[in-house]
């Protein structure tokens, strides 16, 4: 066997190569790791965002799209004195009746597609992730922003603090509070009363209706109310079965970022093969040398092996830095809310696996071309 110490000195024979090598995988598997994150944290966003207890009641033919579903207003009161094992708050059916919009904001003279949820204040019992960091719920004329809702806007931050004014549906109001919803797609959200939504937008229906239940052996009991119910045309779907089918909706746009790193890792990986085929060639007296002297063919290829592992071991490190340095937390919009990259240990195992493996890919192909031919036609290359 050869010394391990032999490979590493030899990539500092050629340090140009070498740091070029190591630049390619490190990009290479920043991409890599890039996907893994982005399609992690999608999934997780709308995970996170369903509750177990919570059920969504839709218009019938809207499962699929709580926007274009239509509820007819007032059906709240007529499902609280209807369903037995609704959770109570204070004495009341912790139900909240919504209407989700797709509305024009504008702060500071920029105009933004918004995520508009008409709510009263019974939101805050059904979905307990949401927070009040500052200020406070809104009144007539107010609204609150979630935290993350600049990134989906596209508007500074410091246009969205509270005090400041804002225009929605062609309407002036002023935000009164800020809140979150860690891990969800409400924080991109911006919340008005609903009165005032159904004001501005002209509309007489809600969008659905949320039922928070004591237990899920409840659900059923919802099920059989909306079948018996004909007239509200409404269908019942647990929310985190809602946001699963959402899930599986996005699953193309996230392979597509897996495809476009894999693509992408190709044609590095076909790069380094050229650089590594032209420094093998470049050696090929000094392995028939090495034969000489009682090394064999299996214990070289396995030290050229080492080598390009080193060198994607080297890339993957350099990868880790730029991922938790400069990627860690950043946030990317997409057509529901915000989701935030997570470098986590299994993303980083990702990276350590992709920079080893092109370590290997990279460096047995022009290994096994060097050492393919006899003793003396390399002694006498």
């Amino acid at each position: 066997m050869i010394p391990l110490i032999y490979s590493c000195r030899n990539l500092l024979r050629r340090p140009v190569q070498s740091i070029q090598l190591m630049i390619g995988s490190s990009l290479v598997v920043v991409l890599v790791m890039l996907a893994a994150s982005m399609n992690q944290a999608m999934e997780c966003t709308l995970a996170r965002t369903g509750e177990p207890h919570n059920v969504i009641l839709l218009g019938a033919g809207s499962e699929e799209s709580v926007e274009r579903s239509e509820v007819t207003s007032g059906s709240e009161q007529i499902i609280a004195s209807s369903i037995p094992g609704i959770l109570q708050t204070m004495g009341k059916p912790t139900i909240s009746p919504e209407i989700h919009f797709n509305g024009m904001l504008s702060a500071n003279k920029i105009n933004s597609q918004a995520l508009v949820r008409g709510v009263r204040h019974e939101a805050l019992w059904v979905h307990k992730e949401v927070r009040i960091l500052k200020g406070r719920f809104p009144e007539s004329g107010e609204i609150m922003i979630g935290r993350l809702a600049h990134q989906k806007l596209g508007i500074s931050s410091s246009a969205l603090q509270i005090g400041k004014i804002v225009e929605l549906s062609g309407e002036k109001m002023v935000i009164s509070g800020i809140f979150d919803a860690i891990g969800t797609v409400m924080e991109a959200e911006v919340w008005v009363p609903l009165q005032d939504l159904m004001t501005y937008t002209q509309r007489d229906k809600l969008s659905c209706v949320v039922v928070s239940l004591v237990s899920t052996d409840n659900i059923p009991d919802i099920d059989a109310f909306t079948k018996q119910r004909l007239d509200l045309e409404l269908v019942a779907i647990q929310e985190t079965e809602y946001y699963a089918k959402l899930s599986r909706f996005y699953a193309p746009i996230r392979w597509m970022a897996w495809l476009c790193a894999i693509l992408l890792s190709i044609g590095a990986v076909f790069g380094g093969l050229n650089t590594l085929y032209a420094a093998f060639s470049a050696r090929i007296r000094e392995f028939g040398a090495m034969q000489a002297i009682g090394f064999s063919r299996k214990a070289i290829l396995l030290s050229l092996t080492q080598e390009s592992c080193v060198t994607g071991f080297i890339g993957s490190f350099c990868a880790f830095l730029i991922s938790t340095a400069w990627l860690q937390g950043l946030a990317f919009p997409f057509s529901i809310g915000v989701f935030i990259l997570e470098f986590d240990s299994s993303i980083l195992i990702i990276g350590l696996v992709t920079g080893i493996s092109l370590g290997i890919i990279g460096g047995l192909p022009p290994a096994w071309n060097c050492l393919r031919t006899t003793l003396p036609e390399t002694l006498n290359s």
